[in-house]
């Protein structure tokens, strides 16, 4: 049985845990203000808060509702929009909303309202950046978004004081939130102590984030019988073991993005992040889901194939590990048993004299898939490339490292003819095809000017 606290009561269920959070609220709990939209994660109008202890602190992240199963959510605290209503009232954000026009049909208002009030309970500084940053994963096709961004202005005003400790007291007693928000860490407590852990022993599918598999196979999904890996707290981790980087298999893209130690060796991170997908997804998406997913333009995929980075495979007793690049075989087809699992990645930390970088181009500058996407990892001395690895999405059925680009870059000085030489031999591995997100020839020469980009990033 699962527990958790949905706005201000404590409810349970007995439903399967790979059942989306979406059709429980709407469907068993008829909170119809968060609503359906694409269920696939990109409009925003299903956005609830997810609240959990971490550290001894109570944390709030937006989550995309369609594709959260509620196994994930077991002993939290989840927030839709009817969770911070006053009775009586507009609170603070709503009234902004109305007080900006920020609104004309609605059916998205209740998304962006809970991601305002998500960027009120994190312990971000409340600046207008940030808080741009926290509705990046709802989409209006209404208001033009001036509106809006005028609203989010108005609340980052009323922010202005907003301690670092006791944001929910702080917000309550500011009467942005109802006051049962300061009842949430204790009642949290409680509850941990009646809360099960998921032990699918006889599992047939491991499940990261699902912020995929639920787009690809909404149905078959649901009646899956899987183990809900997201939220397995041993497998969270990103730590230095003698210059190696090691990274959980449940680690969300969101704790990639703020860890120290990564931000300190790649400069450029949170540019990168910024590319991969919106802020609700990458709260709940996992690395190794990204990784066991196989998608031939899995963002993190090529971002980690560049690293040359090896994976570590269990199927509960056994271990094993291997290269990441020897992991895609075929089309969705891995180097994996049916009863194995990603427990972890590694790869070497970039040094001074290291560079890497990753670019991507899709439809939509952002919460996009890629058209191609590519990253790129070299160490050079005195204009002098010693060790260079390239990869790329898009161009073939598979993720794919550019070996032989890769080692025709060793060993050459870097200018114009070395690049263009390189170019025509990553141009020879690859084996585009046209599809919805370009034709193979536009594949082609995307390949090629983004390495160039790589090249210019350095230079």
């Amino acid at each position: 049985m699962l527990k958790f606290i949905l706005n201000n009561k404590e409810v349970s269920t007995t439903l399967a845990h790979t059942t989306l959070l979406l059709d429980f609220i709407r469907y068993n709990k008829t909170l119809t203000g968060t609503k359906i939209g694409c269920r696939e994660g990109d409009c925003g109008a299903c956005t609830i808060l997810i609240g959990e202890i971490i550290n001894n602190e109570l944390q709030y992240k937006s989550a995309t509702s369609c594709l959260t199963p509620i196994g994930n959510i077991n002993g939290k605290h989840i927030v839709t929009i009817e969770g911070i209503n006053f009775e009586n009232e507009l609170n603070p954000i709503q009234q902004a909303m109305h007080n900006q026009s920020a609104t004309q049909c609605g059916f998205c208002t209740p998304g962006f309202i809970v991601s305002l009030a998500g960027f009120c309970l994190n312990k971000n500084t409340p600046t207008y950046e940030n808080a741009i940053a926290s509705i990046d994963g709802n989409i209006c096709r209404c208001t033009g978004y001036k509106p809006i961004e005028r609203a989010a202005k108005n609340v980052c005003d009323i922010l202005q004081d907003k301690p670092q400790q006791n944001i929910a007291t702080y917000l309550v007693n500011k009467n942005i939130l109802p006051k049962y928000f300061e009842t949430i860490q204790a009642r949290l407590k409680a509850l941990s102590t009646q809360t099960i852990e998921n032990t699918n022993v006889s599992a047939k599918v491991y499940l990261g984030g699902g912020t995929d598999l639920y787009v690809q196979k909404h149905d078959e999904m649901l009646d899956a019988n899987a183990m809900l890996m997201a939220d397995n707290k041993d497998l969270q981790y990103i730590k230095n073991e003698n210059g190696i980087c090691k990274i959980g298999a449940s680690t969300t893209v969101t704790q990639m993005q703020e860890s120290d130690l990564l931000n300190q060796h790649f400069p450029n991170l949170q540019q990168h992040i910024k590319l991969i997908s919106s802020t609700p997804i990458r709260n709940i998406a996992t690395i190794a889901g990204n990784l066991a997913n196989a998608s031939p333009i899995g963002d993190l995929t090529v971002f980690f194939l560049a690293l040359n980075a090896t994976i570590t495979l269990s199927n509960g007793q056994d271990e094993r590990k291997i290269l990441l690049s020897n992991f895609y075989k075929g089309y969705k087809q891995l180097d994996k048993a049916a009863s194995e699992y990603i427990t972890a990645i590694e790869f070497q930390l970039p040094t001074n004299n290291t560079y890497f970088n990753f670019e991507k181009v899709c439809k939509r500058t952002y919460l996009d898939i890629a058209s191609v996407n590519t990253a790129i990892c070299l160490q050079h001395s005195n204009n002098i490339i010693t060790n260079a690895t390239i990869s790329a999405g898009g161009v073939n059925a598979i993720p794919m490292q550019l070996s032989k680009a890769s080692a025709f870059f060793a060993g050459k000085q870097i200018n114009t003819q070395t690049l263009e030489d390189g170019i025509q031999i990553a141009i020879s591995e690859i084996a585009p095809i046209s599809d919805a997100r370009g034709t193979k020839e536009y594949k082609t020469l995307l390949l090629a000017q983004l390495i160039k980009a790589h090249f210019i990033e350095l230079l």
